[in-house]
């Protein structure tokens, strides 16, 4: 069984993860549900984590990427804001061009990575 290889764009602001693949997720399921709580749901994390990585964004952007309206009636939720859908548009245009980019120089590199990664040497 040959392994999968791929890349993943990640944006960095000094150490933090300003963006990346599973943060553009979240985003998405976000504008999708209109709450943190469903888009993690959806994504199969605790409400605790996906809130953890919608605070990290805001504070990683100049304008928060996700806006949050508390309980009431109505209960609580959450939008994707103007900022957050021109970060997400553009974080895929720089995915599509990456993958454009290194498609040739992954087909040079597959021939010399093993199948599959061997397993750590238990000390032996």
């Amino acid at each position: 069984m040959t392994a999968r290889l791929r890349h993943q764009v990640r944006i960095m602001l000094d150490d933090k993860i300003a963006l990346g693949p599973g943060k553009a997720t979240l985003l998405e399921a976000i504008g999708r549900h209109g709450s943190i709580s469903a888009a993690a749901r959806e994504m199969g994390m605790s409400y605790t984590r996906a809130w953890a990585l919608v605070d990290a964004m805001n504070r990683c952007f100049r304008q928060p990427v996700v806006l949050t309206v508390t309980g009431g009636k109505r209960g609580g939720g959450a939008e994707v804001s103007a900022t957050g859908h021109d970060v997400l548009r553009q974080y895929r245009a720089m995915e599509k061009a990456a993958n454009a980019a290194l498609d040739g120089p992954f087909d040079g590199l597959r021939p010399l990575l093993r199948d599959q990664a061997e397993p750590p040497d238990d000390g032996a």
